[in-house]
């Protein structure tokens, strides 16, 4: 293989609704930052069917190149299908770096084509940079049950390619006045030669715990001691109109459902407000929580890593200083009855 025939970042596009993912959004962010330190081009890979106007939102949030496969037959996502557009593609324009959002269609896709292309793939990325001299891609991820971060490389295939977890990059502010070139892309791949058929599309019908989507989040640890002792967190979230989360360590007792999960192995979260209360802070805890607008951490070990990555710390036993601030709270809320309107 020769490396020097690859050149430029790609972002799987993944459409979403009328627009494209967020994820996608968040990844032309970080792309945009990789190909200008490679001084390359970044593009996007836009796969569907009557799809052409989202590349306009791609140029608008940091693409200069989109490439389109437009086409029926790439109306519902199907791993074969979109894997072969995929590798036509790369195989033909070469990119030295694809990302993809790792979602279930991205992990899934991302899988598939680096089997085939027989490239490296590095899952659940949560920092990328890029070598400015030698282009290798240095992908970062929690390894070992989050008890470290390692970053990994692919020195010898191309492209190199990464998922990366929802809410962990940071999209750009959209440009409307932003254009670039839109390529169209064809592969001749008929129905006959798929070997799925998506016969309905079945909608989520259980109520989920939107903790990707939540403005403050209460969430607790091991430190509460017990399921009785995590109702603390369940009773301040109820009072302030919070959505419960939990770290790894308390799902795994059994004292909540892996649903509130948030961390590497759970729900990557970016509210206004977190509340840790009696979680120390594990690397995959913080890589989950770590670009909230606001974290308040309270915990008995005044060493615990969480105080690190924490705006406010207090150190304490929970089970006497949250019925305090459920105290101050429930005061404000009915002051604010009192007055009709916010104190």
């Amino acid at each position: 293989m020769n490396l020097e025939e690859y050149r430029g970042v790609w972002v799987f596009l993944e459409v979403k609704g009328d627009g494209l993912a967020p994820v996608s959004l968040e990844l032309l962010g970080a792309g945009r930052q990789l190909a200008d330190k490679r001084g390359v081009p970044l593009a996007g890979l836009l796969i569907g069917d009557g799809v052409r106007d989202r590349a306009q939102i791609a140029f608008a949030h940091g693409a200069d190149e989109v490439y389109l496969y437009d086409a029926p037959i790439f109306h519902h996502y199907r791993t074969e299908s979109y894997m072969r557009a995929v590798i036509a593609c790369v195989e033909k324009h070469k990119p030295e770096i694809l990302l993809y959002g790792a979602t279930s269609t991205g992990k899934d896709l991302a899988s598939a084509v680096a089997t085939d292309l027989q490239t490296g793939l590095t899952a659940d990325t949560t920092m990328l940079d890029v070598n400015a001299e030698t282009g290798l891609l240095e992908a970062s991820r929690p390894a070992f049950g989050g008890n470290i971060m390692a970053t990994i490389l692919c020195k010898k295939h191309r492209p190199q390619m990464a998922t990366v977890r929802p809410k962990v990059m940071k999209a750009l502010p959209p440009d409307p006045s932003r254009s670039g070139r839109l390529i169209e892309e064809s592969i001749d791949l008929r129905e006959e030669d798929i070997r799925t058929q998506v016969l309905e599309i079945v909608r989520e019908t259980k109520e989920r715990v939107r903790l990707d989507e939540a403005d403050v989040i209460v969430a607790g640890g091991k430190g509460l001691g017990s399921k009785e002792g995590f109702q603390l967190i369940h009773r301040f979230a109820e009072l302030i109109g919070a959505t419960v989360g939990a770290s790894r360590d308390a799902v795994e007792a059994g004292w909540i459902d892996h649903q509130h999960q948030v961390g590497q192995t759970g729900v990557t979260v970016t509210p206004k407000i977190y509340f840790a209360i009696g979680i120390s802070g594990a690397i995959q805890h913080l890589v989950g929580m770590q670009n909230s607008g606001l974290i308040v951490a309270i915990n008995k070990d005044p060493n615990a890593p969480i105080f690190q990555a924490c705006h406010y710390g207090i150190v304490g036993d929970a089970f006497e200083i949250v019925p305090l601030l459920m105290e101050a709270f429930q005061q404000m809320a009915d002051k604010e009855v009192q007055y009709g309107g916010k104190v």
